[in-house]
């Protein structure tokens, strides 16, 4: 059944704010770069986490729009959110997020693990702490952002569990801080064109000069090229062509780092961010930007196939060849 866009559950549907479900997918990150993707086990351990990590990060959303609503309305961009423009009852959005972390943060601890919970919780916390006050605060409320994204990685290595390279962390904090000043600045760009003052939507912005946040932007930006790079040179897998098979390749390619042939395509990346920030105008939401951006999906689309057979295909084929 296809929802009209008059429709109650459609507008329940996008109050979840199902794009910002892509986040979540660094939850399969360690089960990735372990090589234990097509372990069907730990394939749907991933899975399940992944969803009920999306759901209680959809009850924070509702919870953040009922408290911004007046703020979300002079937005040129939020005001058309569910709440805000009153499509979603306030009372039946405000049902919604209780039912949601009563029902969905027990279960979290039954059905993925007790880790994986405390994790959730912990999330919860941070979320709400971020929404009555850390928004507020400079500098802060972007930290609060990429602390997120580093819990979205220990809940996906800790429901399985497995370990998670510290290099990695570095590298999503970078990419993070990245993300989370990228759009404090494209907000201030989107607000100045449309002539809104900036503290009518967001008092944290008034605090923000342009320089700073240049200076924050290109500090992140270096940092997350140069801690993954190092994260790409320590947790390259080992060379699966060994062996027999081995000998056919010149000693030079002994012990290839294949991860570095992503270092590239981060870099791509990156710049291309910056040039969407700075060029065409956007990044207010980071997700929207990811899916509409055609070279930045593609570049992202991308690395993630290298990484899966370098680190996931390369060496189930070495096995098969072995044997």
């Amino acid at each position: 059944m296809v929802l009209k866009s008059d429709h109650l559950i459609y507008h329940i549907f996008r109050a979840f704010r199902p794009r910002q479900w892509i986040k979540n997918l660094i939850i399969f990150a360690p089960i990735i770069f372990s090589g234990e993707l097509f372990n069907a086990e730990i394939f749907w351990k991933g899975v399940s986490a992944f969803v009920f990590f999306s759901v209680i990060a959809s009850g924070v959303y509702l919870v953040n729009d009922l408290k911004d609503i007046e703020k979300d309305k002079l937005h040129p961009v939020k005001k058309n959110r569910p709440i805000a423009s009153g499509k979603l009852p306030i009372k039946l959005a405000t049902i919604l997020a209780v039912c949601i972390f009563l029902v969905f943060l027990p279960l979290s601890f039954v059905n993925v693990g007790k880790y994986f919970g405390i994790v959730l919780c912990i999330y919860v916390l941070l979320q709400m702490a971020y929404n009555l006050k850390l928004k507020d605060v400079i500098i802060v409320d972007a930290l609060t952002i990429s602390l997120g994204f580093i819990l979205r990685a220990f809940a996906g290595a800790l429901a399985i569990p497995l370990s998670i390279s510290s290099w990695l962390i570095l590298a999503i904090t970078g990419a993070s801080l990245l993300l989370a000043f990228g759009k404090r600045r494209a907000e201030r760009t989107l607000l100045e064109a449309q002539g809104i003052s900036r503290e009518s939507t967001r008092t944290i912005l008034k605090h923000y000069p342009d320089n700073l946040l240049d200076s924050m932007i290109s500090m992140s930006a270096s940092f997350s090229i140069i801690t993954y790079a190092l994260f790409a040179f320590q947790t390259s897998p080992d060379n699966p062509f060994q062996g027999e098979f081995g000998k056919f390749l010149p000693s030079t390619l002994a012990g290839p780092k294949l991860l570095m042939l992503t270092i590239p395509i981060v870099i791509y990346g990156v710049a291309r961010y910056l040039y969407v920030i700075y060029e065409k105008k956007e990044g207010e939401s980071p997700e929207r930007v990811l899916l509409n951006d055609k070279p930045l999906l593609f570049s992202v689309v991308l690395m993630t196939i290298i990484i899966v057979l370098i680190t996931n295909i390369l060496p189930l084929f070495a096995e098969t060849v072995v044997i």
